[in-house]
């Protein structure tokens, strides 16, 4: 590692452990691939390594590396779209999960607009507001608000009559 760098491999493994998920969580709900979401992960890691910055907090360092995974992530969707590359999809384990007639919450969350399902992913599973929201995707807090109430009527209207089970 460079001499100039503000981080030891110990404050690189702590800022892995402390955001490792959130970044992966992040880079999966963009890719909807796990090979490609760990690749995405991985370069966000590396680009911190290689121009290391001084976090004012842990919610800086949060709000950094998520919108950090977010540019990475539009940057490789328009490659392939540039490219035409034509994706695999991982089997994943959790893609079993079978709710009364078939349709998963997950999969409902991530069939959603990419605006809608990144907002759901943010308040719901990252626990932002959507004052944080605002400021982590640049938009008004009433646009972010605008769009959770669309995505939850989305969501209301594909699980409609699902049951779930305790």
């Amino acid at each position: 590692m460079d001499s100039k760098s503000l981080y030891t491999d110990d404050v690189i493994i702590e800022i892995l452990k402390r955001q490792g998920n959130t970044i992966l969580r992040v880079a999966f709900s963009y890719m909807k691939n796990m090979s490609e979401s760990e690749d995405i992960y991985q370069e966000v890691f590396l680009k911190l390594m290689k121009h290391p910055i001084e976090f004012q907090s842990i919610e800086h360092e949060k709000a950094y590396l998520i919108r950090m995974t977010i540019n990475l992530c539009k940057n490789q969707l328009r490659s392939f779209l540039k490219n035409r590359v034509t994706n695999l999809e991982d089997d994943l384990p959790f893609n079993d999960v079978d709710i009364s007639n078939g349709i998963d919450v997950f999969n409902a969350v991530l069939s959603l607009h990419q605006k809608y399902h990144t907002i759901i992913h943010f308040f719901y599973y990252e626990g932002y507001t959507s004052s944080e929201i605002s400021e982590i995707l640049s938009c008004s807090e009433a646009s972010v608000r605008t769009s959770l109430h669309r995505a939850r009527k989305i969501l209301e209207k594909k699980l409609k009559g699902v049951v779930f089970d305790a």
